[in-house]
């Protein structure tokens, strides 16, 4: 029967409550799905902004360290790893003073954050040497006076050597595109491409010798 005053039936009202609790239960399932949705595409974490753990595998050893989120793997390296052979020069990926290995891959260390390095291991100047034997690149350098005023030698080198692992017979255009954006205020590059080319054919003859011994 109708309220007098409001002109509502009580099996009206009934029935309009009904319906408000459904759509208040159906807007909460909506908003629950957003909110689902939204964490799932949120992405990684974010960290910061004070400082993190951080562990890296620099030259085969895990180096626990804890870093700022904004700490490149260039200062990393060298502040809280004590590895000073990777320069930094200009600091903005335009130069590949502080190139080193990203598992094979060489990277301006400037331009990489340390927090994004992850499992992949890390390889520096210091890491090519085995024990008190130069790796071939590093023997070549100084045979060949590939270096004057040594601020672009560790990336120079390290570009040269990530050249030779997945090219161990390069021409002169290979080395010269490798170290293309290797800058030398010194103007070695003849040295660089001499010294390269030369520690290719070393290990070359190294090869061939291992074959006739066996």
């Amino acid at each position: 029967m109708p309220d007098e005053k409001s002109g509502v039936s009580r099996r009206g009202f009934l029935k309009g409550a009904g319906l408000s609790a459904a759509g208040a239960a159906l807007l909460d399932t909506g908003l629950t799905a957003m909110r689902e949705a939204s964490a799932a595409v949120a992405g990684p974490p974010v960290v910061g902004p004070g400082r993190v753990p951080v562990t890296l595998v620099v030259n085969g050893k895990a180096r626990k360290i804890e870093v700022e989120p904004r700490t490149t793997l260039a200062e990393a390296l060298r502040n809280d790893v004590g590895l000073t052979g990777t320069k930094v020069v200009c600091d903005r990926g335009s130069c590949s003073a502080c190139t080193v290995l990203l598992g094979e891959t060489p990277v301006c260390s400037c331009m990489t954050l340390a927090v994004d390095v992850g499992d992949r291991p890390v390889t520096t100047v210091e890491g090519l040497a085995e024990g008190d034997t130069l790796h071939p690149v590093q023997e070549a350098f100084v045979e060949h006076d590939a270096l004057q005023c040594g601020f672009c030698t560790p990336g120079m080198v390290m570009s040269c050597a990530a050249l030779l692992k997945r090219n161990p017979n390069p021409t002169l255009e290979d080395v010269q595109a490798a170290t293309a954006g290797n800058l030398c205020r010194c103007g070695t590059y003849p040295k660089v491409f001499e010294a390269t080319l030369a520690a290719a054919g070393r290990a070359a003859a190294g090869r061939a010798s291992g074959k006739k011994e066996g």
